[in-house]
């Protein structure tokens, strides 16, 4: 059984899963999907074709689904689809894709979604990570998992953020982050390793493979890229290997600051 309220408008042809609440006001779209257990608070809006898996909780006045801000979008057809277990809070905004960046935005399980989050068409999330209140990412943008975003923080279109890092609050990133570091600044710059949420997840043999690396590639003074290639060729470590590659495959740059180390 399911708690909707009758003041809810659930259009025909929605799919409703088994033990969901729907509060007062709420607006689903006939192409809209909600999966189990999943709570949509008053005057959330579900627009267009959006999946939501199970065990969502969609808060007061989130908009999730409405059309792309891209002026080129001309009503084709376009997706966005959400894991399980997220927590999107108030007046947050998710777009679906487009037909440019594929057709379909994705966010993945467990993630949480502050207040007044902005997610653009074509974004990819993974898993676990947090977005703090006012954060902006635009179209295109893509997350890996653990990611933190701090507060009023825009993302510019086409930026990767590589898994386990973070970018702190106030910054403005415009350059692809990689896994396992901290960003922060306008324009933000690497600051070192995302030290507090590595203790979390990795052994201390890894964090240490992960400093050894950090340092030989951006505190080197050699050319990034040149580093990377062959510090590829000596490491085991299986996450220095996703650091290296998330490096060679980055197309924005990395926004690090070369150091002299002549002096």
């Amino acid at each position: 059984m399911s708690n909707i309220h009758p003041t809810a408008i659930i259009e025909d042809g929605a799919i409703i899963g088994t033990d969901v609440t729907i509060g007062p006001f709420v607006t689903i779209s006939s192409q809209a999907t909600i999966g189990d257990n999943t709570t949509i608070d008053a005057h959330a809006n579900i627009s267009g074709k959006t999946t939501i898996g199970s065990g969502n909780h969609i808060f007061s006045h989130a908009v999730v689904g409405s059309i792309p801000q891209d002026l080129k979008f001309s009503g084709e057809d376009v997706e966005l689809i959400i894991g399980n277990n997220n927590k999107i809070r108030e007046f947050t905004l998710i777009n679906p894709g487009t037909k440019g960046g594929g057709s379909i935005t994705q966010i993945g399980n467990n993630n949480l979604l502050m207040g007044y989050v902005h997610i653009g068409h074509d974004v990819i999330i993974k898993n676990n990570c947090i977005l703090a209140n006012g954060a902006t990412l635009a179209g295109h943008v893509e997350l890996g998992d653990n990611v933190v975003i701090g507060g009023l923080t825009p993302i510019h279109q086409f930026v990767h953020i590589g898994d386990f890092a973070m970018i702190a609050g106030a910054s403005a990133l415009s350059q692809d982050i990689p896994p396992y570091c901290l960003a922060e600044g306008n324009r933000a710059t690497l600051r070192g390793l995302n030290l507090t949420g590595l203790r979390r997840h990795l052994d201390r043999d890894e964090i240490n493979n992960l400093k050894v690396a950090y340092r030989e590639l951006f505190e080197s003074g050699q050319a990034l890229k040149e580093r990377a290639e062959k510090l590829l060729e000596t490491t085991k470590s299986k996450n220095v290997k996703n650091l290296i590659t998330f490096i060679t495959q980055s197309k924005r740059g990395i926004p690090y600051i070369r150091k002299n180390i002549n002096g």
